[in-house]
């Protein structure tokens, strides 16, 4: 993470001392512990909120998918029942063209 911040800002090593030597400067040898314990607890609490945001969404959306889910099924079994129709009316119709055809023949005979 530390180095896509260093790329997205253009800092090479020599930079980054310099940066971490006046802040050692500004702020104290003592005073950088403390720094970096805030700076942690913050970017925690942020993953925290963010985690919490995820799961909200997450809650939110999941009636929503059941529901999508429900209306799929529904929506594949009337197109399994309409195949089906379909399939007994071709069968039905091979049948008749069969019989009719078969007619045909024995009246040519």
């Amino acid at each position: 993470m530390l180095n896509s911040i260093f790329l997205f800002l253009n800092l090479g090593g020599g930079e980054v001392a310099i940066v971490i030597l006046v802040v050692i400067m500004f702020f104290g040898s003592d005073k950088l512990p403390g720094l970096a314990k805030g700076l942690g607890k913050g970017i925690r609490e942020i993953n925290d909120a963010k985690n919490q945001i995820q799961n909200e969404i997450a809650k939110g959306t999941e009636g929503f998918k059941e529901e999508l889910q429900k209306h799929t099924a529904d929506i594949q079994s009337e197109i399994s029942k309409a195949g089906e129709g379909m399939k007994k009316q071709l069968a039905d119709a091979g049948t008749i063209v069969k019989e009719e055809g078969k007619a045909i023949e024995d009246t040519m005979k």
